[in-house]
């Protein structure tokens, strides 16, 4: 890493973990790539879910111009995001046992499905529960979460297991344990998080990877547009229109 200012230390503290992703993480993205893609292909749906800042990697592929118009959010009450009030609610929600059954129970994931669960620690409750449910009911699970959390942190689900250990494919973030990238002599805590850029970078390679690989097999990817080029709106339309069943945000 140089020595130059904060600002080159965290882009190069950035980088670095991206490159490492790409250098070790390649047949795991390719192979969510190809999950994904084998879904749409088979006339699954495609759900995201993340809590707390993890959902912003999940709400970035979701009605996303450049994205897959079938890439749904699962949201949860008073997890997703940070506008829950106090925001504590949030961290606290995702330690609730059952909560993840509740709303699986009532959401319109079915077997065949697949779902992506983002996790830094990928040691609560939530993820965890929500993992080992959604398989139970058929669905194929990918897991991105920071796999140094399993051998450095305690799980706190009740089954002493975590977010990897429930998944079809797990991509590993690679961020340590904490988040935080940098530290300085006068300051007392770590600080600068690197997760949220790395993580929505290998979404991004995922999305791109199952756009890649359905038109491989002569199957035009559901892409959208951005609705501010000429034409965007009138092709997002037909997408929508054609895939309606499978597109949950507009409902």
């Amino acid at each position: 890493m140089s020595d130059g200012t904060l600002a080159d230390r965290f882009l190069d503290a950035a980088i670095d973990l991206l490159r490492r992703v790409r250098e070790e993480e390649a047949d795991n993205i390719a192979a969510a790539g190809t999950l994904l893609a084998d879904t749409v292909a088979d006339g699954g749906r495609l759900f995201a879910f993340g809590a707390g800042h993890s959902s912003l990697p999940a709400q970035d592929v979701v009605y996303r111009a450049g994205g897959l118009a079938l890439m749904n959010l699962l949201a949860v009450p008073g997890v997703v995001g940070v506008d829950v009030m106090p925001a504590t609610l949030g961290s606290a929600l995702e330690r609730v046992d059952g909560l993840a059954s509740a709303v699986l129970d009532t959401s319109p994931l079915r077997a065949g499905d697949a779902l992506v669960i983002i996790s830094l620690s990928g040691r609560n409750a939530l993820p965890v529960e929500m993992a080992v449910n959604a398989r139970a009911l058929g669905v194929k699970v990918i897991g991105l979460t920071s796999v140094a959390y399993a051998s450095e942190t305690s799980s706190r689900h009740a089954s002493g297991t975590y977010l990897r250990d429930h998944c079809d494919v797990v991509l590993d973030s690679k961020i340590a344990i904490g988040d935080a990238t940098l530290t300085l002599d006068t300051v007392p805590a770590p600080f600068a998080p690197a997760s949220t850029v790395v993580t929505s970078a290998i979404m991004q390679s995922v999305m791109a990877t199952a756009a890649g690989a359905l038109a491989e097999r002569g199957i035009e990817p559901p892409l959208l547009r951005s609705g501010n080029v000429d034409g965007g709106h009138q092709w997002n339309g037909r997408v929508m229109e054609e895939y309606g069943d499978r597109i949950f945000y507009r409902r």
